[in-house]
């Protein structure tokens, strides 16, 4: 979704990438969760650690000597491009080349949260190691939004209970009530919520049913997200589960749906925003979707 945001909005911001991942799970997908598919490849997210480590960023020679290294290595990249035959790719490589060459002087002060006052570190409850990591990308990505990247995504894995349930639930609930509660906060003394929207939700939810002594299994036919900022009621609930919580059954949202509406929210058709690929046009909601502008203001 990230891709196709950037697809279809562009990014106003010249020396920071328009789509950036902070965190994501190494083990379920990898850098498929943040790729572009069959869309050009400068439209995948960028990853950065929850430590604000961005690979390969730092220079290991002097600039006017790298500059003059790259200049040499994107003359070979485009006589390449103009090749017969040339891969669609190397016009993604071009432009990610000149783009990591400019980050390189703006990206490390910008993910340097220990600039920021200590009041607002004891906000978001920041701290070292792995206790402190939701709160540090919620910071980072408060920082990121500011400086204009148009879409940023943060992770906090470890919420697959299918076993230690209670006392997982305990944890993982300390570790992002705080950091998301002082990244709104934020948001809105800043005045970006007006025109940010932020979105909490997971791939699906867990089953009423037990599974084991203390486990849940997956549930992928209700569960709830929320949204907060650009264009979307507060205080509002929109559908409903079953008296159990195993189905939605009133104002039920596919994938599709969410995705609409979130295209809608960001000024996007998503019948107009497609990208002509093997014969035909593909679009993110491919051929559903539906607006549920119930949730707008």
């Amino acid at each position: 979704m990230g891709a196709w945001l950037l697809y279809g909005l562009g990014t106003e911001n010249q020396d920071l990438p328009g789509y950036i991942t902070i965190n994501p799970s190494p083990n379920f997908g990898g850098a498929i969760n943040y790729g572009t598919a069959f869309l050009p490849a400068h439209y995948q997210g960028t990853r950065i650690s929850d430590n604000g480590d961005m690979p390969n960023l730092r220079p290991t020679t002097a600039s006017s000597l790298q500059r003059r290294q790259l200049d040499l290595i994107q003359a070979m990249n485009r006589d390449l491009a103009a090749a017969p035959g040339a891969p669609d790719q190397v016009d993604s490589v071009i432009q990610s080349y000149e783009l990591a060459f400019r980050m390189q002087d703006r990206v490390p002060a910008l993910l340097d949260i220990t600039r920021e006052p200590q009041a607002m570190l004891d906000m978001y409850g920041v701290r070292p190691g792995p206790q402190g990591s939701f709160a540090r990308q919620c910071l980072m990505a408060r920082r990121l939004s500011e400086a204009g990247v148009r879409f940023v995504e943060i992770t906090q894995s470890g919420w697959d209970h299918h076993n230690n349930l209670h006392q997982g639930l305990i944890n993982q609930s300390a570790m992002v009530d705080r950091p998301v509660a002082a990244l709104l906060t934020d948001l809105e003394q800043r005045g970006l919520l007006d025109d940010t929207l932020v979105l909490f939700g997971s791939e699906f939810g867990r089953m009423p049913t037990a599974q084991g002594p203390d486990g849940r299994d997956h549930n992928i036919t209700g569960y709830p997200m929320w949204l907060a900022g650009a264009g979307v009621k507060a205080g509002f609930n929109y559908g409903e589960t079953d008296e159990v919580g195993l189905h939605a059954i009133d104002g039920r949202m596919h994938t599709t749906d969410l995705h609409a509406t979130l295209l809608a929210l960001m000024g996007l058709d998503h019948e107009q925003l497609t990208y002509r690929y093997a014969g035909r046009d593909f679009r993110l909601t491919d051929v559903a979707g539906r607006v549920v502008d119930e949730i707008f203001e």
